[in-house]
C-alpha cells in the first residue's frame, strides 16, 4: 500500500491511477487530517508527500513521521514544485528518502518508488563499525559520534554503511547510485553530492573522513 498526500485533485488522481496501472495499491488524501486518520488504521509501505498543503506543510508531516517509533523508518518521497537546493536540504535533514520535482513523468515516479521499496527490503549487515570517534551499528540502525547519537536519513545511513564496509576503497558514483538509489535513478544529478554534504555536516569533524576523489567518487579513511 502506498499513501499519497497531495491537495491537487488532478495530480492525486493521476498518480494513484499510474501506481495502480503498475500493480501497486494506492490511496490518496487531500489533507493531512485525512492522512493521519488513515495512518492510525493502516500503515503503508511508502508515502508520497507534497510540501505545500492545507492545515500543515509537508515538512511538518515528515518530521512527525520521523519522530514516531512506528513510522521512523517508513520510506517517504517528497513531491514538490520547489526544486531549490535549500528545500532539498531541509527535506533531507528531516528524513526524506527522495525528491521528485513537479511536473514529473509517471515512469520516473514509478521508477523512484520501485527503487525505494527495493532498498527497504535489503537487510543491512550485522557488522559494527568503529572509526575513531565514529560508531555505527547497521543492525540496530545506530550512529554515534563521541558517544552522542546522530540522526541520519535512510539514504545517508546506507551511504555511510557502504563507505565503512569498503574503508579505504574508492566507491565510484555509479556504484553508490546503483546500490543506494537503484539502476533506474538518473546519474547526472546532484542528489548524491547533496547527501554526502549533509552526511558530513551531521557527523561534524568526523565527516572529514569522507573524502572526495574527483572525477571518480568517494571513500572513507581512518583519519580520526
Amino acid at each position: 500500500m502506498i499513501y499519497l498526500l497531495e491537495d491537487d485533485d488532478s495530480i492525486r488522481k493521476l498518480v494513484i491511477y499510474g501506481l495502480e496501472s503498475q500493480g501497486y495499491e494506492g490511496k490518496g488524501f487531500s489533507t493531512p487530517s485525512e492522512f493521519w486518520k488513515a495512518m492510525g488504521q493502516e500503515l503503508p509501505e511508502l508515502v508520497l508527500l507534497d510540501i505545500m498543503l492545507p492545515e500543515e506543510d509537508g515538512f511538518s508531516v515528515l518530521r512527525k513521521l520521523r519522530t514516531s517509533g512506528e513510522t521512523r523508518d517508513l520510506p517517504v518521497i517528497m513531491l514538490t514544485a520547489k526544486n531549490t537546493e535549500y528545500d532539498r536540504v531541509i527535506g533531507l535533514d528531516n528524513g526524506a528518502d527522495d525528491f521528485v520535482s513537479k511536473p514529473f513523468g509517471m515512469l520516473e515516479l514509478v521508477a523512484r518508488v520501485r527503487a525505494v521499496l527495493r532498498r527497504g527490503k535489503q537487510r543491512p549487515p550485522e557488522t559494527e563499525y568503529r572509526l575513531g570517534k565514529l560508531y555505527v551499528s547497521p543492525k540496530r540502525h545506530v550512529v554515534q559520534v563521541d558517544g552522542e547519537d546522530v540522526v541520519l536519513t535512510n539514504k545517508e545511513f546506507e551511504i555511510l554503511c557502504l563507505l565503512l564496509e569498503n574503508t579505504g576503497t574508492v566507491l565510484t558514483r555509479n556504484v553508490l547510485m546503483d546500490r543506494v538509489w537503484g539502476c533506474e535513478f538518473e546519474r547526472e544529478n546532484r542528489t548524491l553530492d547533496v547527501h554526502i554534504r549533509t552526511l558530513r555536516a551531521k557527523l561534524g569533524d568526523v565527516g572529514n573522513c569522507i573524502e572526495t576523489v574527483r572525477g571518480v567518487g568517494y571513500k572513507i579513511v581512518n583519519g580520526q
